[in-house]
Protein backbone atom coordinates (compact mmCIF):
# COMPACT_ATOMS: atom_id res chain seq x y z
CA UNK A 1 0.00 0.00 0.00
CA UNK A 2 1.11 3.58 -0.98
CA UNK A 3 2.25 5.95 1.99
CA UNK A 4 -0.44 8.93 1.55
CA UNK A 5 1.89 10.85 3.54
CA UNK A 6 2.84 13.66 1.58
CA UNK A 7 6.50 15.66 1.68
CA UNK A 8 7.74 18.62 0.88
CA UNK A 9 11.42 19.84 1.43
CA UNK A 10 13.59 23.09 0.83
CA UNK A 11 17.05 23.54 2.41
CA UNK A 12 16.55 22.19 6.16
CA UNK A 13 13.08 22.55 5.98
CA UNK A 14 10.96 19.45 5.77
CA UNK A 15 7.32 19.66 6.25
CA UNK A 16 4.55 16.71 5.32
CA UNK A 17 0.99 16.08 5.44
CA UNK A 18 -1.38 13.29 6.25
CA UNK A 19 -4.38 13.32 4.60
CA UNK A 20 -5.61 10.39 7.29
CA UNK A 21 -5.49 12.73 9.71
CA UNK A 22 -6.49 16.39 8.53
CA UNK A 23 -9.90 17.66 9.46
CA UNK A 24 -10.19 20.20 6.58
CA UNK A 25 -10.40 23.02 8.88
CA UNK A 26 -8.37 25.21 6.37
CA UNK A 27 -6.17 26.92 9.38
CA UNK A 28 -3.17 26.34 7.05
CA UNK A 29 -4.73 27.99 3.78
CA UNK A 30 -6.56 30.93 5.67
CA UNK A 31 -3.25 31.72 7.57
CA UNK A 32 -0.70 31.29 5.09
CA UNK A 33 -2.52 31.21 1.32
CA UNK A 34 1.13 32.07 -0.56
CA UNK A 35 2.32 28.93 0.91
CA UNK A 36 -0.71 26.36 1.57
CA UNK A 37 -3.20 26.33 -1.36
CA UNK A 38 -5.21 23.89 -2.19
CA UNK A 39 -5.75 25.46 -6.06
CA UNK A 40 -2.66 24.12 -7.27
CA UNK A 41 -0.44 21.42 -7.72
CA UNK A 42 1.37 20.33 -5.47
CA UNK A 43 -0.55 22.27 -2.93
CA UNK A 44 2.16 23.16 -0.68
CA UNK A 45 4.83 25.72 -2.16
CA UNK A 46 7.75 26.19 0.47
CA UNK A 47 9.07 29.44 -1.62
CA UNK A 48 5.59 30.93 -0.76
CA UNK A 49 7.42 32.21 2.72
CA UNK A 50 10.15 32.09 4.97
CA UNK A 51 11.23 29.21 6.88
CA UNK A 52 9.77 30.88 10.06
CA UNK A 53 6.39 31.43 9.25
CA UNK A 54 5.70 27.94 7.47
CA UNK A 55 7.04 26.29 10.66
CA UNK A 56 4.54 29.02 12.63
CA UNK A 57 1.69 28.03 10.77
CA UNK A 58 2.20 24.43 10.65
CA UNK A 59 2.10 24.63 14.66
CA UNK A 60 -1.17 25.80 14.24
CA UNK A 61 -2.43 23.05 12.34
CA UNK A 62 -5.39 21.64 14.99
CA UNK A 63 -4.98 17.99 13.55
CA UNK A 64 -1.32 17.55 13.55
CA UNK A 65 -1.73 16.48 9.69
CA UNK A 66 0.84 19.27 9.17
CA UNK A 67 4.12 18.25 10.61
CA UNK A 68 7.78 19.90 9.93
CA UNK A 69 11.47 19.12 10.63
CA UNK A 70 14.33 21.22 10.66
CA UNK A 71 17.73 19.23 9.95
CA UNK A 72 20.69 20.67 11.96
CA UNK A 73 23.52 22.64 9.95
CA UNK A 74 26.54 20.02 9.84
CA UNK A 75 29.59 21.90 10.77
Amino acid sequence: MKDPVQRYAKGPLSVTFDPRVCTHSAVCVRGLYDVFDVSKKPWVNLDGASAERVVEQVKRCPSGALQFTVEASKG
